[in-house]
């Protein structure tokens, strides 16, 4: 049985689907040569990430498919309900890239509370001409430990941000609409823990006593953070989004900033991906990177493995 890796897999996770009896196709093809290739060369398994869609057109078409996995967390690259409804596995690896989302928010966190977005930009331009200006500008950093961080939905990746703060020395808050508690158990190197026990609140009771708010919900309607959210915040926080693009309305975002109502954004995750605006890919106050939360060799490997497993049981 044929699988197609169209966006990719880890070594590892290819060599899991080999041991399991399966070939591994890891060609990239094109989205609209897709339906041929599949129905070319008798695919049985699709698997993507954020690339590739797969949308009921191509599901119709191809009646080969007996599974679609997504590697990663958010489907909505996939018409997953018709999927089942033909009777399709679909599956995905939802704790598998959690740890790396959450080391990369705090990644934008120091890099937002100590300028570094700003000063890489800068010092290849100015540094040698310009340099205690530069050191003047970037004086007033402040420190992590100590204030207050927001997250908003507070599943997996949520949580696995909050222990990185725990353990950094900031106070937690978090708002979810499926979750009124949670304990987060923060392991140590020497196989010590420590539990600490979050009750979730309301998002506008959050979004003024927070100094820092980091996004965590699946894709959405409508935006969660809008005008009148941002101004619900206190002046000078900042804001991360690493969830996905559409959760902010990055407009609005632009005027927190200019106003000066927040300090800096992070984005990783956007609007008009993979094009994103140039007034946010300008901006002196946003910290970028190209969607890359998930992008860890070591995440690539659990989503891999993870994904080879669920297979095997689904379809041997």
């Amino acid at each position: 049985m044929k699988i197609l890796a169209n966006d990719g897999i880890s070594k590892l996770g290819a060599e899991a689907l080999q041991k399991a009896g399966f070939e591994v196709d890891l060609t990239q093809v094109a989205q609209e040569q897709l339906e041929h290739y599949i129905n070319q060369n008798q695919i049985v398994g699709l698997l993507v990430r954020s690339a590739t869609t797969v949308r009921k057109p191509l599901i119709d078409a191809c009646p080969s498919l007996k599974l679609i996995g997504r590697g990663g967390v958010g489907m909505d690259n996939i018409d997953v309900d018709y999927a089942k409804s033909k009777g399709l596995h679909v599956i995905n690896t939802p704790a598998a890239s959690s740890a790396s989302v959450a080391e990369l928010v705090f990644a934008h966190l120091y890099g937002g509370v100590r300028f570094l977005y700003d000063a890489n930009r800068n010092m290849p331009l100015e540094g040698e001409s310009n340099f205690k200006g530069l050191k003047k500008s970037y004086a007033k950093g402040i420190e992590l430990r100590g204030k207050t961080l927001g997250i908003v939905g507070f599943g997996r990746i949520g949580q696995e941000v909050a222990k990185i703060a725990i353990g950094v020395g900031m106070k937690v808050i978090a708002s979810d609409k499926f979750t009124e508690n949670a304990t987060i158990k923060v392991p140590f190197f020497d196989g010590q823990t420590v539990s600490v026990n979050i009750k979730t609140q309301s998002l506008e009771s959050l979004l003024q006593e927070a100094d820092f708010v980091t996004l965590h919900v699946p894709a959405q309607n409508q935006y969660v953070i809008d005008t009148k959210e941002f101004e619900m915040m206190k002046k000078g926080a900042g804001i991360i989004n690493a969830a996905r693009g559409g959760v902010i309305n990055e407009t609005a975002l632009v005027e927190a900033l200019d106003s000066e109502q927040l300090s800096f954004a992070a984005l990783d995750t956007f609007e008009t991906e993979p094009t994103p605006h140039i007034k946010l890919l300008m901006h002196p106050k946003i910290s970028l990177t190209p969607h890359i939360g998930a992008a860890t060799l070591e995440a690539q490997d659990r989503i891999g493995t993870e994904l080879a497993e669920q297979i095997a049981q689904l379809l041997k």
